[in-house]
C-alpha cells in the first residue's frame, strides 16, 4: 500500500507517521509545507525507516494531482490544516481557503487518481457550544453546530467528503472528531520517558503545550481564558486524548475500511477536566510552581465539550492505552526538556 500523509510533520501528523513507519511495511510519502511542521521532527522519524518527503503546499493544485498519480497513492490520511481557533474568527478566509477549499482539491485529486480511501483528521469543533451535555458525552449523532469558522471549515469539508461517496461507489472515509490532543511519543529508554517528537512549532495556543513550557521557564507565566463559565470551578472542560492513543485510532481505521463502509467516529476518552485541574497536574507532576493569572474568555471558546467514544471502541475495536492527564502532562513536559 502507498500512502500520502499530508501535514506528516506536524504534531499529530508525525506521530502517526512514527506508527505507520513501526508497525507497517507500507510505502509513506509525507507531503508538508512546514509553516508548522519542521525538519527536526523529519529527521527523528527518519531514523526510523526510509519514507519519502515533499515539501508542498496543498494549493498547488497541480502539483498535488502529480503528486497521487507519480506515487500511485492508495490511501490519504490528511491532517494538513490550520487550527488555531482565535486566529479563525480574526482571519476566517484563511480558514476556508488552507481548510475546506485545498481539502476539496485534494478529495477531487484522490477521485481523479482512483485513490479509494481517505481519512480526515476533523474536530470536536464541528458541536459547536451544546446546550446541554448528555450524561455521557457528546455522540456522533449530536447537532452539529459550529460556533467559529475553524469548526466551520472543517465541518463543510465532512460534507464534501460524505457528498463524494455518496456519488462514487468506489470512495470510501473515515471522518475522526479529535477532542484535545495533547502529550508526546511515549518512548522509553532505560526506564526513562524520552520522547522522539512531540508538538514543536512555536506561539503554541494549547493548554498543556503552554503549561510544559511554563514548567521548563520557556514561558514566565500563563493565563486561565474565562474563570466564570457553568462549569464545576468556573474554567473551561475538555476531553484530553493522548496524540500517541489517536495515533493509533489511523492505523486502525486503514484496516477498518478494508472490509467496512465509511463513517464518522469521535476519538476521545469521555472523561472532561478544567482548565485548573490541567494546570494543577503539570505542576505536580514536575514539582514546578509557575505563575497563572487570569484573562477574559477568547472568542469562539464553548464551556464545555467531552467526548462520548462508546462508537469508536464498538465498531472499530479501539482500546486506548495512555488515558492518564498525568502522563499525558508528564510526557508533553519531557518533549519540552528535550
Amino acid at each position: 500500500m502507498n500512502i500520502l500523509v499530508t501535514g506528516g510533520a506536524g504534531y499529530i501528523g508525525s506521530h502517526v507517521v512514527k506508527q505507520l513507519l513501526e508497525t507497517t511495511s507500507y510505502t509513506i510519502v509525507v507531503l508538508d509545507n512546514l509553516s508548522t511542521g519542521s525538519h527536526q521532527t523529519l529527521d527523528s522519524l527518519g531514523k526510523v525507516r526510509d519514507f519519502k518527503f515533499i515539501e508542498l503546499d496543498l494549493k498547488e493544485f497541480d502539483s498535488v494531482n502529480m503528486i497521487l498519480k507519480e506515487n500511485n497513492i492508495d490511501t490519504i490520511l490528511h491532517f494538513a490544516a490550520s487550527i488555531v481557533v482565535p486566529e479563525s474568527v480574526e482571519n476566517p478566509l484563511k480558514y476556508y481557503l488552507n481548510n475546506t477549499v485545498n481539502t476539496t482539491n485534494l478529495i477531487n485529486c484522490a477521485v481523479e487518481n482512483k485513490v479509494n480511501k481517505f481519512i480526515f483528521s476533523s474536530t470536536a469543533a464541528v458541536y459547536g457550544e451544546p446546550t446541554y451535555l448528555p450524561l455521557n458525552g457528546v455522540d456522533e449523532e449530536f447537532l452539529t453546530k459550529p460556533i467559529n469558522p475553524y469548526g466551520m471549515s472543517k465541518l463543510m469539508s465532512e460534507k464534501v467528503l460524505e457528498d463524494t461517496a455518496k456519488a462514487c461507489s468506489d470512495f470510501k472515509y473515515i471522518i475522526f472528531r479529535y477532542f484535545n490532543v495533547a502529550g508526546a511519543d511515549v518512548n522509553y529508554e532505560d526506564e526513562q520517558l524520552k520522547p522522539r517528537i512531540g508538538q514543536s512549532f512555536p506561539n503554541a495556543t494549547h493548554l498543556i503545550k503552554i503549561a510544559s513550557e511554563c514548567a521548563c521557564g520557556k514561558r514566565e507565566k500563563m493565563a486561565i481564558f474565562g474563570n466564570d463559565f457553568n462549569t464545576k470551578d468556573g474554567t473551561g472542560v475538555r476531553d484530553y486524548i493522548h496524540v500517541d492513543d489517536l495515533a493509533n485510532a489511523h492505523i486502525k481505521a486503514m484496516e477498518y475500511l478494508e472490509n467496512n463502509s465509511s463513517d464518522v467516529f469521535n476519538i476521545g476518552y469521555g472523561q472532561g477536566y478544567s482548565v485548573k485541574e490541567v494546570i494543577e497536574t503539570m505542576q505536580t507532576v514536575t514539582s514546578v510552581k509557575f505563575t497563572v493569572n487570569s484573562a477574559p474568555r477568547r472568542a469562539g471558546d464553548p464551556a464545555a465539550l467531552i467526548s462520548d467514544n462508546t462508537k469508536i471502541k464498538t465498531k472499530m475495536n479501539w482500546k486506548p492505552k495512555y488515558n492518564n492527564l498525568e502522563l499525558i502532562c508528564k510526557s508533553s513536559f519531557e518533549w519540552e526538556k528535550r
